[in-house]
């Protein structure tokens, strides 16, 4: 089975875009941009539709985060999709158990590096989601299932990742 997970992302990236640019709803602004291989991978469907709904339905907390971690930058004024790209990757550290919060991390970086308009994007994703994940970390909020997914740094990390 081939894995559509990037482009997956950027599909959402692309479809999140639609949704703070024009007035759609979210089915019209998504399912026209996914190919057959993935309307046709049940787990990339799972995944993409997942993703979607946790974005949508937890907007306005993941914008709390966004917003507490910008200090003095009101939220219209960051890019729009250096925001949208904030966005997806809070959704999968706090909605995809199964995702590491390291490759949610790593992929905005890449996709910021791909779809920004300025080289600093990439850093100030990179810098806007370590921040949030470390406080989310601390206040217990990563609620990961399976090996690797977290650090062992402490024991309820170590149950997560399935050891005594």
């Amino acid at each position: 089975m081939k894995t559509y997970r990037r482009q997956i992302r950027e599909k959402i990236l692309q479809a999140l875009y639609t949704l703070e640019v024009r007035e759609v709803d979210v089915e019209s602004a998504t399912h026209w941009l996914l190919s057959k291989e993935i309307m046709d991978d049940a787990n990339a469907m799972k995944f993409f539709n997942h993703l979607v709904a946790s974005i949508v339905k937890h907007r306005e907390e993941i914008d709390g985060y966004i917003a507490k971690h910008t200090f003095n930058w009101d939220m219209s004024r960051i890019a729009i999709i250096d925001k949208n790209i904030l966005r997806m990757a809070l959704a999968e550290i706090l909605y995809c158990e199964d995702i590491p919060p390291k490759v949610s991390i790593n992929e905005a970086i890449e996709i910021a590096k791909k779809f920004s308009s300025t080289d600093k994007s990439s850093k100030f994703v990179n810098g806007i989601l370590d921040a949030i994940f470390n406080d989310l970390k601390a206040e217990g909020r990563i609620q990961k299932c399976g090996r690797g997914l977290i650090d062992n740094s402490d024991s309820k990390s170590q149950k997560a990742d399935g050891e005594k």
